[in-house]
């Protein structure tokens, strides 16, 4: 794993940015994975500029979401839809863009289709990440299996809980979600993992212990040969340094 540690969220999501931009310019038609709550929205935002100032051109790009909401139609203001759009595809526009339905009929076979569909597409060239309290990757929660594919998802209390400030109350938060599995994630050619503030500074305690355990899902990385985690000075932490060394 390479880690960069960062100043901030300002410089973190600066430097995430440059990063996609370095791959897209070497391959304008790769596969873009992406992310979404609070993490990457300054990374949507630096790729937006840089594609209104500096000409990035995006058209080539296909991209993979990891996750929707199970209940909310794809136009709900707190649909993963509608945060893509509003903070990315009305900004830049992409090729090609996947998000998996979770209004769909029949949940498990949108979640094979959505696994074909990455199959047949991808696998991304790089997967952006974020990371949370409890180590979930995706909404792939502790316990999670490292070689699970795109699922339904049970979201746990913690992670409802953190989500809760996109929403009007906490019992509105969903209760479950269709998520990429870690075996989809693990898939990537590249991983692109990102962290800021002190709220995940134990989860990037943990992880950088290097000791895997499906009790802690973002584990499962060190399974893969190309993990660039980039991390502000409060996620990072006092002491960290001692274990990445």
């Amino acid at each position: 794993m390479k880690i960069k540690v960062v100043k901030d969220y300002e410089e973190m999501s600066r430097e995430a940015a440059l990063f996609i931009e370095k791959n897209v310019r070497e391959n304008p038609q790769l596969t873009l994975g992406l992310a979404t709550g609070g993490t990457p929205l300054g990374t949507y935002r630096f790729l937006a500029q840089g594609h209104r100032e500096r000409k990035m051109d995006y058209s080539r790009v296909t991209t993979f979401n990891l996750d929707e909401y199970v209940g909310l139609p794809k136009n709900h203001e707190h649909s993963y839809h509608s945060f893509m759009q509003k903070h990315l595809f009305s900004l830049v526009p992409f090729g090609r863009t996947y998000i998996p339905n979770g209004e769909a009929a029949d949940l498990e076979e949108e979640c094979i289709a959505y696994e074909r569909l990455i199959e047949k597409e991808g696998p991304p060239d790089i997967q952006l990440l974020g990371i949370g309290s409890n180590g979930h990757i995706g909404f792939n929660e502790p316990g999670a299996s490292f070689e699970g594919e795109t699922h339904v998802e049970t979201l746990a209390e913690t992670t409802r809980k953190a989500n809760a400030r996109f929403f009007p109350s906490p019992e509105d938060v969903p209760k479950e979600a269709i998520t990429m599995g870690i075996g989809s994630i693990l898939k990537s050619r590249k991983i692109l993992l990102l962290a800021s503030g002190l709220r995940k500074n134990e989860a990037i305690r943990r992880l950088l212990k290097g000791e895997m355990d499906e009790s802690f899902p973002a584990s499962a990385l060190y399974h893969h040969e190309n993990v660039t985690l980039i991390v502000d000075e409060e996620a990072y932490g006092k002491g960290v340094e001692d274990i990445a060394e």
